[in-house]
Formats: structure tokens, C-alpha cells, sequence
């Protein structure tokens, strides 16, 4: 009688499965966010596009590993942590630059691409939600998932506040909560790595 490892290679189709949707979800998203947050003059939808750039290459990352050693998977992780750290970096240099400069955010767009956002992001999560306690590069692709349904209620809240105060200032307040969102999600990852390698 022959063995085989099918249920590996069942899990190995269903983890390639989740991520190319994933990616795909994320990208559009990443270029609906970014054109609509340049318009709008969002600090926070141009943080949250960029988060979701970071996110398509993260599943891009995760994708490469599936099927390969574990120290591949390993490695996969702790490149997705430190792209998201350097991420959050360049997104703080915007909002830096917005609170010298000035901005002036447009909130229905902010509200409107926020929601967008958010359903976007709750299907991603979803999908990735059983893989939460799997392998590393999985509960890296999890943990920005997550991370990225927080931001989009960040969002839709900052453009609610920028509607009704009239002033740009909670915009640039949930762009710095969504960089600290993505830096603790990169730094949460590279933790992580570490603790696998060390157990290794």
C-alpha cells in the first residue's frame, strides 16, 4: 500500500487559494485607495492604501513560501515584517509632511472608500481566519488582516470627525494610529519569527 500526502497537499492548494485572492483583493484595493486618497487629500486613505500595498506583497511573499521548507516559510515571514515596518516609515514621513504643508481632506470620500475598504478587508479576514494558528507565513497574512479592518474603521471614523468638526486633524491623527497599527503588526511578525528560529 502506497502512501501519499494528500491532506498536505490538500492544505497546500487551500493556503495558495486564499493568498491569490487575497493578493488580488488587496492590490485593487491598493489602486482605488491611493487614486481616491490623492484626491481627497486623506492622510488616513493614503496610509490605508499603502498598508494595503503592503499587504498584496506580503501575500505575494506568503504565496512564494507555500510548500517550501520551513525555514523558507521562516524567512517569508520575517521579510513581510520588515516590509511592513519600512512601510509604516515612509507612510509617518506623509503625515509629517501633511502636518507642515497643510491638507484638506475630503470626508465622504473618506467614508465612502473607508466602507469600500472595510468589506474588502472582512472578506480577506474571513478567508484567512482558519489559518490563523498555522503556519508562520500564514498568521503573518492573518495578523495584516486583521490589522487592516481596524484601519478601515479608523478611516470611516476620521472622515465622520472630519465632517462634523470640519477640521483636518482627525485625519492625521488616525494616519498616525494606522502607521503604529502597521509597525506593531511588522515588529508582532519579526517577534514571532525570532521565537520559531530559536525553537528550531
Amino acid at each position: 500500500m502506497s502512501s501519499c500526502d494528500c491532506s498536505v497537499e490538500i492544505d497546500t492548494k487551500e493556503q495558495r487559494r486564499v493568498l491569490i485572492i487575497l493578493l488580488m483583493i488587496n492590490f485593487t484595493m491598493f489602486l482605488v485607495e491611493i487614486i481616491l486618497g490623492i484626491i481627497a487629500e486623506s492622510t488616513g486613505l493614503i496610509a490605508d492604501s499603502l498598508d494595503m500595498l503592503a499587504d498584496a506583497t506580503v501575500y505575494s511573499i506568503g504565496l512564494y513560501a507555500v510548500g517550501r521548507s520551513a525555514n523558507v516559510k521562516l524567512k517569508a515571514a520575517f521579510t513581510s515584517g520588515i516590509f511592513q515596518i519600512l512601510l509604516s516609515l515612509l507612510v509617518a514621513i506623509d503625515i509629517s509632511r501633511r502636518f507642515i504643508y497643510g491638507s484638506d481632506p475630503e470626508s465622504t470620500w473618506m467614508i465612502i472608500v473607508g466602507v469600500v475598504a472595510l468589506i474588502a478587508n472582512t472578506i480577506c479576514l474571513m478567508l484567512i481566519s482558519k489559518h490563523k494558528n498555522g503556519e508562520v507565513h500564514m498568521r503573518a497574512s492573518w495578523i495584516f488582516s486583521k490589522n487592516d479592518v481596524i484601519a478601515n474603521i479608523g478611516v470611516i471614523i476620521a472622515g465622520a470627525l472630519v465632517f462634523f468638526t470640519g477640521t483636518r486633524w482627525p485625519d492625521l491623527i488616525i494616519g498616525a494610529i494606522i502607521v503604529w497599527i502597521i509597525l506593531w503588526g511588522g515588529i508582532r511578525i519579526i517577534r514571532e519569527t525570532n521565537m520559531n528560529e530559536a525553537r528550531n
